[in-house]
């Protein structure tokens, strides 16, 4: 029995690295980027989410939404943590259209952020997760876990993966990335190198934009990852001792009966 779940495994292994690599030959390389958040134990960096939201709100938000995300969880613990007042400052740049009043007024906490602008844009709550790449046979999501790369790793590559060539197709022109599965992305280049002024001094080359919205991304599609990973921490402690609880328990009930059998 050991010996066949031994073989399924391997072979479920195999499988998924393959499934891996067809991906990653389709839609192009993938760099497998480092985020602090990976692994049973990481955790959202404060300093780069804050940071994505800055990319997102100067450079994204032109025409990308986030309609799934409410703008009071900003201030969360865990996200990006801004100060109340801060929080607030940040929503009241926004407006909301408001159905009973029939008009846009400005944001408040409670709302959520606005719709993209530009038609064909995809939001971008849940990106990073839709984007998720290597999930293996049957979204086992193996190489993910052994390897790391998921969709903050696909976003980064993606936005860090055009050249200069460019071509046009009935009126529309299209941009070479060698990452986006056909190798044309009908969404021009939008890093370039200092396109932010970050506040906390970080330098703010295409690479570090693209991980720090990126890292943001993440956080929008799971606010509540840390809350879930350390569930998942107390669970196994839990099964542990209780696999040893039931294990010692099962040797004393039966010690009596294996005595008399050996006489």
């Amino acid at each position: 029995m050991f010996k066949k779940l031994t073989i399924a495994a391997a072979a479920a292994l195999t499988l998924s690295f393959g499934a891996g690599s067809a991906m990653a030959a389709e839609g192009g390389h993938v760099t497998d980027y480092q985020f602090p958040f990976e692994g049973p134990f990481g955790k959202y960096d404060q300093a780069q989410l804050q940071r994505g939201l800055q990319v997102y709100t100067e450079i994204c938000s032109v025409c990308h939404g986030l309609e799934l995300v409410p703008f009071r969880t900003l201030a969360d613990p865990g996200g990006p943590s801004l100060s109340d007042a801060a929080m607030r400052e940040y929503t009241a740049q926004f407006e909301i259209y408001d159905p009973e009043l029939e008009d846009y007024r400005p944001a408040k906490p409670v709302d959520h952020f606005p719709a993209g602008t530009y038609p064909g844009a995809p939001d971008l709550s849940v990106i990073a997760k839709a984007r998720a790449g290597f999930h293996g046979p049957s979204g086992l999501g193996l190489n993910q876990f052994f390897r790391g790369i998921g969709g903050p790793e696909y976003i980064a590559s993606y936005l860090t993966g055009f050249s200069e060539e460019t071509k046009e197709e009935a009126g529309t022109i299209y941009y070479a990335n060698d990452v986006f599965p056909g190798g044309w992305s009908a969404m021009p280049p939008q890093f370039y190198g200092d396109d932010v002024v970050y506040a906390d001094g970080t330098e703010a080359t295409p690479v570090q934009q693209a991980k720090d919205v990126s890292a943001f991304l993440m956080w929008t599609a799971e606010p509540k990852m840390m809350a879930r990973k350390q569930a998942g921490f107390v669970s196994v402690i839990f099964l542990t001792v209780l696999t040893v609880l039931l294990y010692l328990t099962n040797k004393r009930l039966w010690a009596p009966y294996k005595k008399k059998k050996e006489i």
